[in-house]
């Protein structure tokens, strides 16, 4: 039985990762931390957990952390989780980390970006990036995962397989995201409050949001070339789940229908990736770790739609996947 401990528990992210590590057979949790000073009863900030997990939340604290725990899961906000987490690796305890603080390929781009000097700066570049069905042998041996974000998981399934075969152009590649209100977290802001947002739809980020450079770096990795994603988010008034609709352009005299049969051999033995011929929707994958994909003619582009929960798949689902590859367990144990 490995044990587990949650840093940062009171989210979103971080209920849905305990719902999932409650029905995994291999794992109990033994600690959760919060910054809230008055240590809450589990129950009072996640009521739907009352009777199943009698824990209450502490301060963090390395040495009674370590002590109880051989995995921490990390759900700190970026800029706040890195300098645990050195600590937590220096105590030889593993982390799958659900900040950005480890997913870029350096610091200045991270201190760019987030507008902070970052706490690890070492370690940065070396951390593999925790999209399972695409880098599961550098995932297997690691100490620490940086958990992707749920934008690029969405953009980067899809992308990834036709670009590493040279069956679309590197630009243009123009991404289009709806997401939900859950995206933005648990913490009150008035653009989320409900009179706000709902029967409205609004882009934002436009240009520069953080998983621009996310999304960037993965695709010039693939094509070993300096090229940029054009991508816009939308918030969209539902709790939860991502669409992003993708558009490309196939290299000469490559057909549609070559690239869904691609996708479909390269995800073939994957169970969290579906290609599917029809038009997929975010209720297809509400509460569930799938990712849906379709691809479509439209004129002279390649139209990929690609789903999935944003919480889940592309969050918590993917943080207990690579825990499993981590610590060698059936990928799927907790998540079907």
């Amino acid at each position: 039985m490995i044990r587990v401990g949650i840093i940062g528990g009171t989210g979103y992210t971080a209920l849905e990762l305990i719902k999932i590590l409650l029905r995994h057979p291999d794992v109990a949790i033994t600690t959760l931390t919060s910054r809230d000073e008055s240590c809450p009863a589990l129950s009072e900030v996640h009521p739907e957990i009352r009777g199943r997990l009698d824990l209450n939340f502490s301060i963090f604290e390395i040495n009674s952390f370590t002590e109880q725990v051989d995995f921490a899961f990390c759900c700190l906000p970026h800029a706040a989780s890195a300098a645990i987490v050195k600590q937590l690796l220096a105590c030889g305890i593993k982390v799958v980390d659900f900040s950005a603080d480890y997913r870029l390929n350096d610091a200045a781009t991270f201190n760019q970006w987030y507008e902070v000097e970052h706490p690890d700066a070492d370690r940065v570049g070396s951390v593999p990036y925790g999209i399972p069905e695409l880098f599961r042998p550098e995932i297997k041996n690691a100490e620490l995962v940086a958990n992707p974000g749920c934008f690029p998981s969405s953009a980067l399934l899809p992308l990834v397989p036709l670009l590493g075969q040279e069956l679309i152009e590197s630009t243009p590649v123009i991404i289009d995201s709806k997401t939900g209100v859950s995206g933005a977290g648990r913490k009150p802001n008035l653009k989320f409050h409900y009179p706000e947002c709902n029967e409205s739809v609004a882009a934002y980020g436009v240009g520069k949001h953080r998983h621009m450079p996310e999304i960037n770096q993965i695709i010039n990795r693939i094509c070993n070339q300096e090229i940029s994603a054009t991508f816009t988010p939308h918030l969209i008034p539902m709790d939860r789940g991502i669409l992003s609709t993708i558009y490309v352009s196939p290299k000469q005299g490559v057909k549609t229908g070559a690239l869904r049969e691609h996708l479909s051999d390269f995800y073939r033995d994957e169970t969290f990736v579906r290609i599917t011929d029809a038009l997929p929707k975010t209720k297809d994958v509400t509460h569930t770790n799938f990712c849906d994909i379709s691809v479509s003619q439209c004129g002279q582009f390649a139209v990929i739609v690609s789903v999935l929960d944003n919480l889940i798949k592309g969050a918590s689902g993917a943080a207990v996947q690579n825990f499993n590859i981590m610590m060698d367990f059936p990928e799927t144990t907790g998540l079907i």
